[in-house]
């Protein structure tokens, strides 16, 4: 992303901050970050993470009425929030408000086509189309960065706890039995825009 536009001096805002893992990161060098999460509790644990950095303030609220004035985001960033692309017009429109001049809004999620995390969210979710929210993003002006990451636990319980978080009880078996091993590789689709 960095390679892209720069977070330095930068507004940044993180939709679906969730926790707000980023946050502290992203407060490093942006001038401003501001995080909006829809789910009290999690808005809440974000609030706590970032208690005294002065340049972060969590909201509680939706992607569909972003909390933030007109034309005042350099950077956007949405990791995990946007999955499946129809269905995130209001959300989108909020971006075209909000996105300043020569800003970047990048929005990451999974890449279903490959990997051993892809292969396991297409048994998760049969019906899910990539070709479908690829066509959604592209012609919404995005541009798709193809990435490669993956897992590394140090211990089996922790990849089956972290299996068990992302996938029904079922399947979740069905992939600890079937994956030997700490690691697993993810792929994902880094999508930007600029405005």
């Amino acid at each position: 992303m960095a390679g892209i536009r720069r977070r330095s001096g930068a507004h940044v805002l993180d939709i679906g901050c969730g926790t707000g893992y980023h946050l502290p990161l992203f407060a490093e060098d942006a001038l401003r970050v501001t995080g909006v999460e829809p789910h009290p509790v999690l808005a809440g644990t974000a609030r706590a993470r970032t208690h005294g950095l002065g340049n972060v303030t969590v909201h509680t609220g939706v992607a569909q009425r972003l909390p933030v004035p007109d034309a005042s985001v350099d950077v956007a960033h949405a990791r995990w929030a946007y999955f499946f692309g129809p269905g995130c017009e209001p959300g989108l429109a909020e971006l075209d408000r909000v996105m300043r001049r020569g800003g970047v809004a990048f929005i990451i999620d999974n890449d279903a086509t490959r990997s051993t995390f892809g292969g396991w969210f297409r048994r998760f979710l049969p019906t899910y189309d990539p070709a479908a929210v690829e066509r959604f993003w592209s012609a919404r002006g995005f541009q798709r960065e193809p990435l490669t990451m993956r897992w590394r636990f140090e211990r089996r319980a922790d990849f089956e706890a972290v299996v068990r978080i992302e996938f029904t009880p079922a399947l979740a078996d069905r992939i600890i039995a079937g994956h030997e091993g700490l690691e697993v590789d993810y792929a994902v689709n880094l999508w930007w825009r600029r405005y």
